[in-house]
């Protein structure tokens, strides 16, 4: 199949592909991209948002807005081997040193890796964070995921945009696309080609979890991926949510 006909079959589907769809609030090319925005991504454990979209999040802060990384838990069950108390220490700091390469803001919900809880005070306290950043743009996990932690996450942001009257724009990412994240069909994918090398960066910041040989290697294989799939060399993939706030077909 030719290219263009590849392109054709994908938009007639409703996929919108990079450069062929109304971009994502705040990035270049958008009208809205004068006002500075705040983007809020919610993830379950230290390096979730880093590997899940980095190379958005850098694209974001490049262009001067104002991005809070809001993560559930500090990452206690996180190293092997190691107490609770001292790995939330160390990933704690990991995540400061991740959010500093990426110009973000750390936020932490105060649950417990392997132990988050849904009930209506956790979704009390997590909205009551969300909503002092005021958000513009919000990415959680995609809510179909092997890990409890990824799918309280994406409920507890969820809830809280439905509460909040759907205000602002909601994009899912994936993580571990394949083992964790299932059943995903993205709409939308951000051009990452200029920031995959930040990305990197504040992935590799996460030492405690071996990225040279465990999680980097699965998620530059998606970067490129994602980029194939958008015609692109680098890319992330989301799902945006139909009922943001002037949602519509892509842009012809």
């Amino acid at each position: 199949m030719s290219s263009i006909a590849r392109r054709d079959l994908l938009m007639g589907a409703g996929i919108a592909m990079a450069g062929l769809s109304a971009p994502f609030p705040g990035l270049a090319g958008d009208a809205r991209s004068a006002r500075r925005l705040k983007v809020v991504v919610t993830g379950a454990h230290p390096d979730d948002p880093e590997s899940g979209c980095g190379g958005t999040i850098a694209r974001y802060t490049e262009a001067g807005h104002d991005v809070t990384i809001l993560y559930l838990t500090r990452g206690e069950s996180g190293i092997p081997g190691t107490a609770m108390n001292e790995a939330a220490r160390i990933r704690t700091a990991e995540s400061l040193k991740a959010c500093e390469i990426l110009r973000a803001k750390a936020v932490f919900a105060g649950q417990i890796d392997g132990h988050t809880e849904l009930n209506e005070t956790r979704y009390a306290e997590f909205r009551r964070l969300l909503d002092a950043e005021n958000p513009d743009v919000v990415f959680t996990h995609w809510p179909i995921d092997t890990h409890r932690d990824h799918r309280a996450t994406s409920l507890l942001t969820f809830d809280t945009w439905l509460q909040d009257g759907r205000k602002y724009a909601l994009y899912y990412y994936e993580v571990d696309q394949g083992s964790q994240t299932q059943i995903y069909h993205p709409t939308d994918y951000v051009d990452i080609s200029t920031t995959v090398e930040c990305k990197k960066a504040a992935c590799w910041a996460h030492a405690s979890q071996h990225p040279e040989t465990d999680f980097w290697i699965m998620h530059d294989a998606m970067n490129r991926f994602r980029g194939m799939e958008g015609n692109l060399k680098f890319a992330e993939a989301f799902i945006r949510h139909c009922q943001n706030p002037g949602a519509g077909p892509p842009a012809p």
